[in-house]
């Protein structure tokens, strides 16, 4: 079975989250070589009896899908993480399972994530739109764009909007979930849920039962019954490091909390590197605007997080988008994967300078990520500013900000 990505994301609810403010994070943890795009896609009808094509099956679409902003592998059509114009964000983990999970082609964590988002308002009609297309078409296929193996996980996902949080476990199209509305949650690369479940497959158990791994005498605990046997004790890095804490949560806890290699939750091995992050901040109060910042870039400790807010006319950013190669994608013939296109969008390849820098020169490397630092702190005190106004964002001024924040970006680099 091979290990499962680093990953991490992580939520945070008031009182130890600052303001009234619900805090969501994660890190993506993926193949270094990997790039990641951030794609705003617009609210849409469809036609009735329209098909949707996921990353590798297609299935029936809805009849009105919601705007969505994702991070997400250039090379898949589902999402990392990402969020909705309704303040529902959600991310996915890859995790291994006493049940390998399945190389044939269904629906990847991934798409669900970005299915969630496009047909969920709130956190828990997302959790249903997931388990339902879950028990529909299952899941499966590789997660990586690899033509010598076949890379399959099971999924485990955490959704969360302005008022609670659902910690989603898969394995096959079996599931289970538990509700949180306080204090601070991590999932990791790990199944979670022990005894307290508030949601399940209606058969979870008999099958657990049918497979010899529970006997239906003793409590059932969801990770002790699912998890392989050589499972480490499960430990997450970004919520022990959450909970030292002394300070309320703020956006920029959560993006401090991202960047640290020291504690594990920012992953930059030999395989792996987190190669992308996002942070939410959902004001508990719906007069305020939910605000997400994505790096678009690899590597937290030496990105800079750039906020979006859903306005009805929103700019496309084409310079933190991959180049589209269409039907002749790799990822999209079979036998799949038998090439690597260069993936790299424009502000991926202007800031492959900036980590060069950062790694070679430690005088300019310094100056350098303080001046990004710099960049980056503008952008979250404007936020805090519309966060504590009484009056609703300029529509016209926030429909380019991302754009605003990646053009900034690139003009610095070079």
């Amino acid at each position: 079975m091979a290990a499962a990505p680093p990953s991490c994301c992580l939520v945070a609810f008031p009182p130890r989250a600052k303001d009234g403010l619900v805090v969501f994070g994660k890190n993506s943890a993926r193949p270094r070589d990997e790039v990641q795009e951030v794609v705003y896609v617009p609210a849409a009808d469809h036609e009735p009896g329209s098909k949707v094509e996921c990353t590798y099956i297609s299935i029936d679409q809805v009849p009105k899908t919601h705007a969505i902003v994702i991070s997400r592998p250039a090379w898949l059509w589902g999402a990392e993480m990402g969020a909705n114009e309704h303040g529902v964000c959600i991310a996915n983990e890859a995790i291994n399972a006493r049940e390998p999970a399945a190389e044939t082609e269904a629906l990847l964590g991934m798409d669900l994530v970005r299915l969630g988002l496009e047909r969920g308002s709130a956190a828990k009609e997302a959790l249903d739109v997931i388990v339902a297309l879950l028990e529909e078409h299952g899941q499966g296929g590789n997660y990586y764009e690899d033509p010598a193996s076949c890379h399959s996980f099971q999924s485990a996902y955490l959704i969360v909007d302005r008022e609670e949080a659902w910690v989603l476990e898969t394995v096959g199209r079996y599931w289970a979930a538990q509700r949180v509305t306080e204090g601070v949650k991590c999932i990791c690369n790990q199944l979670s849920l022990t005894t307290k479940i508030d949601a399940e497959h209606p058969e979870l158990r008999s099958y657990a039962q049918s497979q010899g791994w529970w006997t239906g005498e003793d409590e059932f605990n969801f990770s002790e019954v699912f998890s392989p046997a050589d499972d480490p004790p499960h430990c997450c890095a970004g919520k022990d490091s959450l909970e030292k804490q002394e300070e309320s949560i703020t956006v920029q806890t959560m993006i401090d909390v991202l960047r640290d290699k020291a504690s594990g939750v920012c992953i930059d091995s030999e395989s792996f590197l987190t190669t992308a992050s996002a942070v939410s901040v959902l004001p508990q109060s719906r007069s305020s605007p939910c605000i997400h910042y994505f790096t678009g870039t690899p590597d937290p400790s030496r990105s800079i997080f750039k906020p979006f807010i859903f306005v009805d006319d929103v700019k496309l950013v084409p310079k933190v988008q991959s180049p589209c190669f269409g039907d002749e994608d790799p990822a999209k013939k079979e036998p799949r994967f038998q090439e690597r296109p260069d993936r790299r969008h424009e502000l991926y390849k202007a800031h492959e300078w900036a980590r060069a820098v950062i790694a070679s020169d430690q005088e300019q490397g310094r100056k350098l990520k303080k001046t990004m630092l710099g960049l980056e702190k503008q952008g979250l005190e404007a936020m805090e500013e519309i966060l504590a106004s009484s009056e609703p964002p300029d529509p016209a001024e926030v429909g380019d900000l991302f754009y605003d924040c990646v053009d900034t970006e690139i003009k610095f680099f070079k």
